[in-house]
């Protein structure tokens, strides 16, 4: 086990080289970047967004003087045209865009080995410092929409599997449809409708993960006034997984129990439950495991997304869209780098987890 573990976490590093690789000659590729943030900022063209990057890069009012109409600096960039071309090289030193693009590849992998990202482009704080900020929104989300999610699916998928072509199964399989074929985000704006002052009841809040009387509470008060914000959010986001993993789970069981070596194990007077989770259940749990690196790292960006932007939570997953939309690449990258580890590395833990669940997995004679 430990060979595999280590070819494992060997197979990273090119793995990681590859993501960031990709999605370097992509953003080389991209119309836009920073540059051309701040000059359309400066040409009255650009968003709030390179606002903030007012102070730096010198005298934006002089810096239209003196730029020769065919100098070629200004002629890279749209809209560069009248800017004074030391102004413009000194954006590009700024932004590191003075270097060539393989030594600004080589310098960020270097850096993000030694977790150094950086900082941002827009936001006076460093990379690692803004993603600590927006950490304890994604955590939230995506730690207790798994919980409640597989807490929930699991035994319900299981029960679906025992009782299979029952009212019960039937009943709860139309359930599961509806969960599935709506949207989050609809769900989302359904649940502020009923119960968030929209035009029903007014029971939970819409904003934010706590209220603005949070440092008066108690320690009591601080854990049921988080959970109170988290109920609608969570709730919307569990809808979509709940369906999937209840479904697959049900699928899964049924295969299982269908085979011979469960008849067998009925056949020596084995009771239903003693065969259900001493045999079929770490057989019939693999494919669900299989699916977990992918919903966790799911959880904490992709599906958070819109559910953060309803209820005004601000997370990893609103930091990376806005990042994108404003070329603040030391976040982009920083992002994708943090989410491409961590979801290796859930992998690799939940290859580790199928031998607890099944002991006959023997990943040493697996080629990696």
């Amino acid at each position: 086990m430990l060979a595999y573990i280590v070819r494992r976490i060997a197979l990273m590093i090119p793995t990681i080289i590859g993501i960031m690789l990709v999605s370097f000659i992509v953003v080389q590729f991209a119309p836009g970047g920073p540059v051309e943030r701040v000059i359309a900022q400066l040409t009255g063209e650009g968003s709030d967004a390179t606002a903030r990057i007012s102070g730096q890069g010198g005298d934006f009012g002089a810096s239209r003087q003196g730029a020769p109409s065919g100098d070629p600096v200004s002629s890279k960039y749209r809209g560069a045209q009248g800017l004074n071309p030391d102004f413009i090289r000194e954006l590009e030193k700024q932004f590191g865009f003075d270097k060539p693009a393989y030594e600004r590849f080589g310098l960020m992998l270097w850096n993000y080995i030694r977790f150094d990202f950086g900082r941002s482009y827009f936001r006076d704080i460093s990379v690692i410092d803004l993603i600590k900020e927006k950490m304890p929104v994604s955590i939230s989300l995506g730690l207790w929409m798994m919980l409640l999610s597989y807490s929930i699916s699991i035994p319900l998928g299981i029960a679906k599997a025992v009782r299979d072509g029952s009212r019960f199964d039937i009943w709860t399989s139309g359930i599961i449809i509806i969960g599935y074929a709506v949207p989050s985000f609809l769900f989302a704006i359904l649940l502020i409708v009923l119960f968030a002052g929209g035009s029903f009841f007014s029971l939970f809040p819409l904003r934010g993960l706590t209220s603005d009387n949070w440092d008066q509470l108690s320690l009591g008060g601080k854990i049921v006034d988080y959970f109170w914000h988290l109920v609608l959010p969570i709730v919307s986001m569990a809808l979509g997984a709940f369906a999937t993993t209840a479904l697959l789970t049900k699928n899964s069981f049924l295969d299982e129990i269908r085979k011979q070596y469960v008849v067998t194990a009925r056949m020596k007077g084995l009771s239903e439950r003693r065969v259900l989770y001493g045999h079929v259940f770490r057989n019939a749990m693999l494919i669900v495991i299989a699916g977990f690196p992918g919903a966790f790292v799911s959880a904490f960006f992709t599906s958070s997304l819109l559910i953060e932007t309803i209820f005004s939570l601000d997370g990893l997953g609103l930091l990376g869209f806005e990042s994108v939309l404003n070329r603040d690449y030391p976040v982009v990258f920083a992002t994708l780098y943090i989410f491409s580890l961590l979801g290796l590395v859930v992998g690799l833990i939940s290859d580790l987890t199928y031998t607890w669940v099944d002991p006959r997995i023997d990943f040493e004679t697996r080629e990696v």
